[in-house]
């Protein structure tokens, strides 16, 4: 007896017109596992969590400063005490985990301010760890924050100092780690600033420090509500000289390699929803805890449209974050997690 290509899908050829039941003659329908909530929820593939969830925080001086960043709504920029309301707040809904970023009272040319042990970060490192020693302290480690030009380095003339930007890196992040943080998050993507961090960690008396890499950060357009919220928009020039081509992917896994090899612990794909393949590349390729940022241009894309009426806010939401894990991601840093978290916790 032949099979028909049809058949051979699941398909058998229904009874004539002769009185018989009627029907399509599938054997294998695939929407019976659709049908209700429970039976879908039995076999998703896919799974967020709670767990893999980081909350950014930008953290300035000051007390009980609670700013909304206009192009960001719900995120605010947020003094010492504040930032420890709010990452206690989102451990109890679950989130156990933030990354913070710093808006120094006083910037110059150097970021000096960067490596402060009385900067808004290092205050707030020790704040957390006081108030809520369970919960992970990421720091961010990058320059553009706290230099009077905005960029991610040291600047001469036209050209950012790669080993000279580096050296200042690998002080701020052991500042960072001296006030208690866990991780520490090198966002600059200059050459050889991981393993120049691990050196400069170990030889602290800080082995047990992770280094979370932004291995692969792209030169996006959807970083804008973000310089915004860090105040950290370049005077002048763009970051093209150090961030990566769009285009490019191969590039990413050389970078990944790198970081790797340097000794990082953790690598990080930025952004996300634009980058899928990338993610699902390095992870397939390497296997270690891959992070992916979902981030602010792509956070204030939903909720502009959400405010103008266009889409569900909770259902894009979570979707979003479902694809960036569904690509690969372990680790999801979003400025969504607190209302991601109360989602799955239903």
């Amino acid at each position: 007896m032949t099979t028909t290509a049809t058949e051979d899908r699941g398909f058998r050829p229904g009874p004539g017109a002769d009185g018989a039941a009627p029907g399509l003659g599938l054997t294998r329908r695939l929407r019976r596992l659709r049908r209700s909530p429970a039976l879908r929820a039995l076999v998703r593939e896919t799974r967020l969590s709670t767990d893999s969830l980081v909350l950014p925080l930008f953290v300035l001086a000051g007390e009980g400063v609670r700013r909304e960043v206009p192009s960001m709504p719900g995120v605010c920029q947020l003094s010492v005490d504040e930032a420890v309301r709010e990452a206690t707040a989102a451990r109890d809904d679950g989130v156990r985990a933030v990354l913070l970023f710093g808006l120094p009272e006083a910037k110059d040319a150097e970021g000096s301010a960067a490596a402060d042990p009385e900067a808004p970060v290092q205050r707030a490192i020790r704040a957390l760890k006081r108030a809520a020693p369970d919960v992970l302290v990421v720091t961010d480690v990058c320059l553009c924050e706290y230099t009077s030009h905005g960029h991610c380095g040291i600047v001469r003339g036209n050209d950012i100092l790669n080993d000279a930007t580096v050296e200042h890196l690998a002080r701020a992040a052991v500042s960072h780690a001296e006030a208690g943080a866990d991780v520490v998050a090198p966002s600059d993507m200059m050459d050889g600033r991981v393993g120049a961090i691990r050196e400069a960690l170990d030889e602290g008396g800080f082995e047990d420090v992770a280094i979370m890499a932004y291995a692969a950060k792209y030169c996006s357009a959807y970083y804008g509500p973000f310089r915004d919220a860090a105040d950290s928009t370049p005077a002048f020039g763009d970051r093209r000289t150090h961030q990566m081509d769009p285009a490019n992917v191969e590039e990413a896994l050389r970078e990944v390699a790198l970081d790797l090899e340097e000794g990082a612990d953790v690598v990080m794909v930025k952004p996300a929803l634009h980058y899928l393949d990338v993610i699902s590349r390095v992870k397939q390729e390497f296997g270690y805890p891959t992070a992916a940022y979902h981030v602010s241009g792509e956070y204030a894309m939903l909720k502009a449209a959400a405010r103008n009426g266009w889409i569900d806010e909770e259902r894009a939401m979570m979707e979003a974050l479902t694809a960036i894990a569904r690509a690969g991601a372990d680790i999801l840093i979003t400025y969504y997690a607190r209302d991601a978290a109360r989602v799955l916790a239903r």
